[in-house]
């Protein structure tokens, strides 16, 4: 037991604090946006969501990444590795400058045509044309990323988020209150320090590759064969995301002051899913390495152990969260109407914090092994058949209040916890882990 518990620990906890400094750099963007006005606060929380889109093919191609590479590192094989680690990132990059293009030629069409308050859509384009210039470095930093950990070399992933951190903090602070850009500053200070940090992680991959480089088209297949399913996965949750606003933005008042509520309140909610997505990028690398090793057993029992240990922590950050709800809110907006839907929102979505953790971290351990395809299905079907229909029912068509989407969303995270759980237990994953080899 103590052996899982270190190797389980030893890998979250760096990624954990590498979630917590990505965290600092929102945190800030939704404390400075609501220094500017509620209306920018809105139009921030709204833009994030639709930029998340724009990554989601780096996150995909990542996820099949350290898939692959996490196996093949403890197998020894330098050749394939060296050949992986290469065609991953052109493939990044390439991908990286065709959606940077098409952000910048579509994004004000599509803010333009959707149902979004009119009074935001103005400040919402030239956000969205900033982001997508920064979008080929925030590629290679996410894939960069990837491959540290892959590599066993997650401290080195982690001194890079911290200078990033302290670059985009600074320059939050720099461009929006003491230069012309203004609240536009928000969006050029991360594209800033994401050219950075992708420049300092390209060195460090660099040293991974000890052979030849030669790209592999059949290597990148591979990656997106795996990492295909969380990227829709993640088009299909961010489109759900901005359905929700879409919901909210129908009631019937407050809801400029409802859409900043719910900004501000996944923004806290935010720092629970700090050691839930480190220990669930965790046991993606700890399944993978000991797949590659063929100890299919003691990469189950590391995957139980490893969710485990998150439920606890994330049990811990509930507690603290409910008793400081409104003093924590209170850092983020002045606006009294903001401050108390947010504390209903947190208390609402406390309740199933842990059962989302818990599907979350097995749901890495799946992605470690290759079964993408099954946490997409479990977890869409958790989304789009319970969490967006019962909010479109209970506020369109009831008209009930912003609380009946709250339970919706708790409802769907009970759902998913049990979906990813059945599918874990029953070990049909190991036929995949040697299925991706």
């Amino acid at each position: 037991m103590g052996s899982y518990l270190s190797r389980s620990w030893s890998v979250s906890w760096p990624l954990t604090l590498v979630m917590v400094f990505e965290f600092l750099i929102g945190l800030t963007d939704v404390y400075i946006a609501g220094k500017v006005s509620k209306e920018i606060q809105a139009t921030y929380g709204f833009v994030i969501q639709l930029y998340f889109i724009f990554i989601v093919i780096a996150n995909a191609l990542t996820v099949g990444t350290v898939s692959v590479i996490s196996r093949l590192y403890t197998s020894g094989d330098k050749t394939e590795l060296t050949k992986a680690v290469f065609s991953s990132l052109l493939a990044a990059a390439g991908a990286g400058m065709v959606l940077a293009g098409a952000g910048v030629l579509f994004g004000p069409k599509i803010i333009n045509i959707l149902n979004i308050p009119d009074d935001l859509k103005h400040f919402a384009i030239p956000f969205i044309e900033i982001y997508a210039l920064g979008l080929l470095f925030h590629y290679l930093l996410i894939n960069c990323n990837g491959i540290l950990r892959s590599c066993q070399r997650v401290k080195r992933s982690l001194k890079t988020m911290v200078l990033v951190c302290i670059i985009n903090i600074v320059l939050n602070f720099l461009l929006v209150f003491h230069t012309p850009l203004g609240f536009r500053g928000i969006a050029a200070a991360t594209a800033s320090s994401m050219f950075i940090g992708s420049m300092i992680n390209l060195a460090y991959v660099r040293n991974l590759m000890t052979d030849a480089k030669n790209f592999s088209m059949s290597m990148v297949k591979r990656m997106i064969g795996i990492g295909w399913p969380i990227g829709l996965l993640q088009v299909l949750w961010q489109l759900s995301s901005m359905v929700l606003f879409l919901i909210l933005s129908a009631l019937p008042e407050n809801k400029i002051e409802i859409l900043a509520a719910l900004t501000t309140g996944l923004r806290i909610e935010s720092a629970i899913y700090l050691p839930v997505f480190g220990f669930n990028m965790a046991n993606a690398v700890i399944v993978g390495n000991l797949l590659g090793e063929n100890k299919q057993e003691e990469a189950f029992r590391s995957g139980i152990i490893t969710a485990g240990i998150g439920v606890f922590i994330v049990a811990m950050m509930v507690v603290a969260v409910i008793l400081n709800a409104r003093w924590i809110i209170s850092f983020l907006s002045s606006n009294e109407i903001v401050i108390r839907e947010s504390v209903k929102y947190l208390y609402i979505s406390m309740v199933s914090e842990p059962f989302m953790a818990w599907g979350i971290i097995l749901g890495g351990g799946l992605a470690g092994a290759g079964d993408t395809k099954s946490v997409m299905m479990r977890v869409a079907l958790s989304v789009w058949l319970v969490r967006i229909p019962l909010s479109f029912v209970l506020v369109i068509l009831l008209g009930f209040g912003p609380a009946s989407v709250w339970w919706s969303m708790n409802f769907s995270q009970f759902l998913q916890a049990f979906l990813i759980s059945k599918r874990y237990l029953n070990r049909g994953w190991f036929l995949k882990g040697k299925e991706t080899i």
